[in-house]
């Protein structure tokens, strides 16, 4: 076989395009979510590649395009057979594989948006690593691998159905699986906004993954040797980009009139979406049938993620359902609607018929049946082993430090405090494994006078992950009113040791909450014995109460001073 440099340097380079992906998906991924959990999914984005590689090297390679059946190729590990038949003209066999692996991390990065915060990092590695093995191998054999679906006249040219929906199928499998965030729910399962903690980073994550797309969907061409080649790669350059583009302006126009102010953070999953619908159809249809796939990403967008935060109950802190599955599905499926004829069979308004629009419904809902089936196999074995979900207080805390040991600082802070939702949370007692006779020894004091003309402030240092409980039993035993802030620091102990690349990090300065109350009526003694029975473990990094007087109180808003100043009635 001849090679071609211009073609293998395309595609080359098209595969370090996809390959930067990667950080796209970290940064938004990270943005959206809450700061505890950043090295988390940091790590689980780098896993993703690094789990995926060899896999699909091993395995998923042969399966995928192997000369098999219609439904499967053939084992093949190290990529050792003759792949003649599927190269493309003047492509090598390890620049081809190398392009195919990166789209197949892709596949898998998508399910770790859907479920972070809550999975642990030992199920995640192991669903990926099932993702590149088996399940995103098999329905790309279908699709690009000569299988059935390839056969019928299945179009998806860089990968809306192959790539994004497998990847949006799992996450919302796996999501639903999972169950929500503590927190995102209330009692009455009226969704709660849990905010991603930097705006930024997710931003800078969209306009890397936009850029990083002409490589996705351009260099999916495998070749510039033609005048055919580069009309089609220009094509599909121009067409990605109108459909983001399109489609960021129309969700910005929906939420606008919907929420009556510009959604930021909507606005760039916009840009996302119409980048995924557009993936299937990039080359065969023209600028016109690209703007109305983004138009309809961008609207559909909005009410999608709204649907699963609020009618199906599926938590996706970034969106990806929405955007992969979903905008995955429709774009597909509207290729059959626009398709010009040009690279594929027409479309139906371009006088097609239904023929070519029945063959990409039959393709989006085979491999989403397929995919819905194995993933689940996969996700319920591994919670009912090794489980999928972290623990409670690990998701409180932040799987920054229950996973990692990771103390960073990022670590432990949110814009919110956590919340607990359970009803058989509220004013539960936490008792440590250390029985309080061998605790630190604790000199008893007298009581307090609870006089009401004393005012007294009660200052609570205690454990982020011990705020809610805290809470709920100050209210149970009266108190209305309290402040509450994050801070930074620590006793003679340091806290606990943890350790970076081996070496014991010296924390000086550990994340806590501080918890302000000023009280009158309420005996103090009673602030005191109930704070301490919620928040005793008998370990280091309990906390400390402090005890002020208080001189007076004055109200802003009506000017009432001392006692009247504490009460809230008109």
């Amino acid at each position: 076989m001849l090679y071609s440099s211009v073609n293998t340097i395309w595609v080359l380079i098209g595969a370090a395009l996809v390959f930067f992906m990667q950080a796209g998906f970290s940064l938004c991924e990270a943005g959206f979510t809450r700061a505890k959990n950043t090295g988390n999914i940091l790590m689980k984005n780098l896993m993703d590649f690094s789990i995926g590689t060899p896999a699909f090297w091993l395995v998923g390679f042969g399966l995928m395009f192997g000369s098999g059946t219609a439904l499967f190729g053939t084992m093949d590990p190290f990529i050792m057979g003759d792949y003649s038949h599927i190269l493309p003209e003047g492509v090598p066999l390890w620049a081809f594989a190398i392009f195919q692996t990166v789209f197949c991390a892709t596949s898998a990065t998508i399910v770790s948006g859907a479920m972070a915060e809550r999975t642990k990092f030992s199920a995640y590695c192991i669903y990926s690593a099932s993702i590149s093995l088996l399940i995103y191998p098999i329905s790309g054999h279908w699709i690009w691998g000569g299988g059935w679906l390839g056969q019928l006249g299945f179009h998806d040219f860089a990968g809306s159905v192959a790539v994004h929906m497998v990847g949006g199928v799992c996450a919302m499998i796996g999501a639903a699986i999972l169950g929500p965030r503590i927190g995102k729910y209330d009692r009455n399962g009226k969704p709660q906004a849990i905010l991603g903690h930097n705006i930024t980073f997710a931003a800078l994550g969209v306009f890397i993954l936009w850029f990083c797309w002409f490589g996705f969907n351009g260099a999916s061409t495998v070749g510039m040797d033609s005048d055919a080649l580069m009309e089609t790669a220009g094509r599909v350059f121009f067409n990605t980009n109108l459909s983001a583009a399109v489609a960021c302006c129309t969700t910005l126009a929906v939420t606008w009139i919907r929420y009556k102010k510009p959604d930021v953070s909507m606005t760039y999953n916009a840009a996302l979406a119409g980048l995924v619908g557009i993936t299937a159809g990039c080359d065969a249809v023209n600028p016109l049938g690209a703007a109305i796939i983004g138009l309809i990403c961008g609207a559909v967008i909005v009410f999608s993620v709204e649907f699963f935060d609020k009618v199906a109950k599926i938590d996706d802190p970034v969106g990806a359902i929405s955007v992969h599955c979903v905008c995955g599905a429709l774009g597909t499926v509207l290729t059959g609607f626009f398709a010009t004829g040009v690279t594929t069979e027409k479309g139906l308004f371009y006088g097609g018929g239904f023929r070519f629009l029945g063959i990409q419904c039959l393709g989006v809902l085979s491999v989403a049946a397929y995919v819905a089936i194995v993933i689940t196999i996969v996700f319920l074995a591994i919670k009912h082993t090794i489980g999928l979900r972290a623990d409670k207080e690990d998701e409180l805390a932040g799987l920054d430090v229950s996973e990692h040991g990771l103390l960073t600082a990022y670590a432990g802070f949110a814009m919110l405090p956590d919340t607990i939702a359970e009803e058989e949370d509220r004013c539960v007692a936490v008792f440590g494994d250390v029985p309080v006779a061998e605790a630190v020894p604790v000199k008893k004091m007298p009581a307090f006078d609870d006089g009401t003309p004393k005012f007294t402030k009660i200052e609570i240092i205690c454990k982020e992950s011990r705020f809610e409980a805290l809470k709920n039993a100050m209210m149970d035993i009266g108190i209305t009113g309290m402040t509450v802030s994050h801070v930074l620091g620590c006793g003679v102990q340091k806290g606990r040791p943890e350790y970076y690349r081996g070496v014991r990090v010296e924390a000086n300065l550990l994340p806590k909450i501080q918890v302000d109350i000023v009280v009158s009526a309420v005996p103090v003694r009673n602030i005191i014995e109930t704070a301490k029975k919620v928040l005793y473990t008998g370990h280091i990094g309990d906390g400390k109460i402090f005890v002020y007087d208080v001189e007076n109180i004055v109200k802003i808003r009506t000017g009432e001073e001392g006692y009247d100043a504490l009460q809230d009635v008109e």
